[in-house]
This record gives structure tokens, C-alpha cells and sequence, in this order.
């Protein structure tokens, strides 16, 4: 039988917890999430635009229109909350205080295969309960979802259907700025509608959203309900996944934002191979450059990612390079800023081999190097180091999700009897599968939010700790 222990650990969270930009926005929803009030741009999840682009009158938007509406489906998630109310309790006793609140969330879908895979948002369909997708044709399927990834902000669902109309993924490194493209979506609930505009900019890093840094910026209309869409080309191929719009309003103004396809089919094919994202790591600190860096560094070049240190025993150690080296190319793709590098390393898995372009004393310089797994990760503000469990430890340890503890720093924890080799199965009652989801789940953190994480003991038995 397993043993539940809840602890209440009234201790500080070390480490920097910080608020993201983000306004997540639900559709005919019981309830509107605001994260943090700021006066000037913020960048907005358009889970939920008067076109601004100039029409194209030597450009047929037609054939990928056609090629897109019958792939791009709507996505309603609900939730279920149960809240308890103390003075209906202190009145009428015990069990007469629970309330039963459901929050229903609109967002948009992009069907992949004929046999019913379909790429969102992760934050479409974060904590729901139920998922239902309704297609063009109106018919409406229950989904399952087969893995979601908050680090890139990608979810995969099913729905048990076959020969269905779906998107060819493009590739996105290809893209070129001032291309013209479509947004397919759902905005307010108006299904199927289609919007023109160019690719504004790429490798956009959004501020206040540290988890995806390489966005395709581009001045299609994009609303509430368009998170999980198709940003497509002139040919029709998926390209991104429309994601965020940058407002002061709530409502487009100009710019919106799409996870490039390369890092959506990267984290599409993890999902279902291994059940959560291999990350890939070059093994180097440092920074991008500009101009007032280069002259302090005394060099030349003010575009590239500078090395401040190399990781020991790394890909990039065992390849030769070193600090002061400056990272200008990846695979012949220019790098210009952090951005840029960080984006085209999360198209990339484990043991894969890149040509790393790069200066060193004015002299250009090309090595190969072999990408290496971030096995663990250090969750400072917890005093805890993570790292993710293959599918065969998982079958194992007879559990779906989890990320095991390889090593404790934490005294509260520590006193508490929680050793190595604990498993974090979930956090306020969202289950783990990677230590992206901890860090993120950590990092969006309200300032006065409780965290109540689930473990597993040495026994397999069920452990509770509350931070507050």
C-alpha cells in the first residue's frame, strides 16, 4: 500500500524565480489568467488582427490556402478545479465547501499524418482535463495527448481517425525574411480563417520568455485562438506554429511569433520515440556578440556567439575549441546572436555530428563536433540536480512519468530523508516527464504559489512536500 507524506518545508526557495510576459487568454473561459501587468509591450500566448501586410497582387495565396484550412483543426481543452470554501465548511460541516469549477480554453491544431497526429501548443492544452478537436468538416474527436514539451511550447495529440488532410512540414532554416507567408487558425473562435503577411524576422528572442529564443517574427494577423496554427508558405508547407503575439492591447497590433518547424519536428519525433525531448548540448559558455563587447575583447567581428568557457569533457572540448574562440557558423547556417545558436542546437539530438564554423585570432576555422545528452540539470532554486529516465527505466519503475534525483543539496529535504535516486513525479498536480518541465514549472511560479511536489521513495511509496 503506498504511504503519503505530506511536509510543509516553510523555507525560501533558493535561486531566481521568475515571472514570464506571457497573458494567457481563454476564449468564452470562466477565467482570465493575467501572470504580470507591465505598461509597455507584452508578449501575449494567443491561445485564444486587422491585417496590416499590403496585398499581393502578383502572389496566389490560394493553392496553400486550400492546402492548409482542412489540416489546421480547432482545439478546446477543458479543466476541472476543485476549490474548497471555509466558511461554507465552518457553517453547514464537513464536505459541504467543495465547488467544482471547469475552465474551458480555445486554441488552434495542425494535423500531421493521415492517421490523426496532430502538433498545438503546449499551452493550448496545459492542465486539461479533457481535450476535444473539432475538424473543418465539423466532426468532432475526443484526443489524447501524447506528450508535450514547455520548453518549446509543443504538444502532440491523437485522435482516432484516418485519411485525413494534412501539412507537409517545410524546413524553417530555409525561411527567408520577406517571404510571404499564411496564418490558418481559430482566432475568437472564428474557425478556418486564413491571414497574409512576410516573415518580419527570425531567430526572434522573445524578453520575459526564456524557454523558446529562436521565434519566426512575422506581420501576419494572428488573435486569441490562433496558439497551435499553421504558419505556412506560398507552397503550402508548415513552417511554424503560430504561438504569440507581441501588445500592448491584448489584440494584434503588428507582430506575431511562430515556433520555427525544424525545433516542432524535432520535438514531434522525440515524443514519440522516446515520450520526452533529448536535448543536445555543444558544451560551451558565452555570449553573442556586439559592438561593445568586441571592442572590449578587442575583436573585429561584432556578430557571432563568443565563448567564455568550455565544458569539460564536451563535444566541443574534444573537437578543440576554446575560450575566446567565436562561434560565427553552424552547418554552413550563420550565427549572429545566442538566439541563432540555441535555436538551431534544439533541431538537433545526442551523438549528432555539426560543422562548427569559428574564429580564433582573425582565422577562420571549421571543426566537427559530436553534440552530447544534458543529462542532468541543476534546479538550484530546489537544491537538487535531475535527470530524465529512459522509457526502459520507466517500464521498470512500472510508471508513465518521473524525473530522478541524482543529487541533493536541499536541507529541509535532506532532514526529511529524501535521498538519490527519489523520483519527482509531479508538481502542483502536473505530472513530470523531463527536468525542462521542473525548471519551467519553477520558473512560472507565482510569487505567492505553493509548490507541492510528488515523490517516489526508494519503496516506490508516495511522498508530499509543500514549499511555500
Amino acid at each position: 500500500m503506498k504511504k503519503i507524506i505530506s511536509l510543509i518545508l516553510i523555507s525560501a526557495l533558493g535561486g531566481a524565480i521568475t515571472l514570464g510576459t506571457y497573458v494567457l487568454f481563454f476564449e468564452n473561459s470562466q477565467i482570465k489568467i493575467d501572470k504580470i501587468e507591465n505598461t509597455g509591450l507584452k508578449t501575449i500566448n494567443t491561445n485564444y488582427t486587422d491585417t496590416m501586410s499590403a496585398s499581393a497582387e502578383n502572389t496566389d495565396f490560394t493553392i496553400a490556402a486550400e492546402k492548409t484550412l482542412n489540416a489546421v483543426v480547432h482545439v478546446k481543452n477543458t479543466m476541472y478545479k476543485t476549490i474548497q470554501d471555509p466558511l461554507a465548511e465552518f457553517f453547514y460541516g464537513q464536505g459541504s465547501g467543495t465547488r467544482l469549477y471547469s475552465q474551458i480554453g480555445m486554441g488552434s491544431g495542425v494535423i500531421i499524418a493521415a492517421d490523426g497526429y496532430i502538433v498545438t501548443n503546449n499551452h493550448v492544452i496545459s492542465d486539461a482535463t479533457d481535450i476535444e478537436v473539432t475538424l473543418n468538416n465539423k466532426k468532432i474527436y475526443k484526443a489524447k495527448l501524447i506528450g508535450a514539451d514547455p520548453t518549446s511550447d509543443i504538444a502532440l495529440l491523437k485522435i482516432d481517425a484516418h485519411d485525413l488532410s494534412y501539412i507537409t512540414l517545410g524546413d524553417s532554416d530555409n525561411v527567408k525574411v520577406g517571404e510571404w507567408v499564411l496564418a490558418v487558425g481559430n482566432p475568437y473562435n472564428l474557425t478556418s480563417t486564413v491571414t497574409a503577411g512576410i516573415i518580419s524576422a527570425k531567430g526572434r528572442d522573445l524578453e520575459g520568455n526564456s524557454s523558446i529564443d529562436s521565434f519566426l517574427q512575422t506581420d501576419a494577423a494572428v488573435n486569441a485562438g490562433n496558439s497551435g496554427g499553421a504558419l505556412v508558405n506560398t507552397r503550402g508547407e508548415l513552417i511554424g506554429i503560430n504561438t504569440a503575439i507581441s501588445s500592448m492591447t491584448g489584440a494584434f497590433v503588428g507582430y506575431s511569433f511562430a515556433v520555427p518547424s525544424n525545433i516542432a519536428k524535432k520535438v514531434i519525433e522525440d515524443l514519440m520515440e522516446f515520450g520526452n525531448v533529448q536535448k543536445a548540448i555543444l558544451g560551451v559558455n558565452g555570449v553573442e556578440l556586439n559592438s561593445e563587447l568586441s571592442d572590449k575583447l578587442n575583436i573585429e567581428n561584432t556578430n557571432g556567439f563568443y565563448i567564455s568557457n568550455v565544458i569539460e569533457n564536451s563535444g566541443a572540448q574534444k573537437a578543440g575549441l576554446k575560450t575566446n574562440d567565436v562561434i560565427v557558423k553552424l552547418d554552413n547556417v550563420k550565427i549572429a546572436s545566442f538566439a541563432d545558436l540555441s535555436g538551431f542546437i534544439s533541431t538537433k539530438r545526442p551523438n549528432d555530428v555539426i560543422k562548427v564554423s569559428f574564429l580564433r585570432n582573425g582565422k577562420l576555422l571549421n571543426v566537427n563536433v559530436t553534440l552530447i545528452k544534458q543529462e542532468i540539470a541543476k534546479v538550484s532554486a530546489l537544491g537538487l540536480d535531475l535527470e530524465n529516465l529512459s522509457k526502459e527505466e520507466l517500464k521498470k519503475l512500472n510508471i508513465s512519468n518521473g524525473v530522478r534525483i541524482s543529487e541533493i543539496t536541499n536541507k529541509e529535504l535532506l532532514y526529511y530523508g529524501v535521498k538519490k535516486g527519489y523520483i519527482i513525479t509531479s508538481i502542483n498536480s502536473n505530472k513530470v516527464y523531463s527536468v525542462n518541465d521542473v525548471n519551467n514549472m519553477i520558473a512560472n511560479k507565482t510569487s505567492d504559489e505553493v509548490l507541492r511536489i510528488e515523490m517516489l521513495n526508494l519503496k516506490g511509496e508516495q511522498e508530499r512536500y509543500i514549499f511555500r
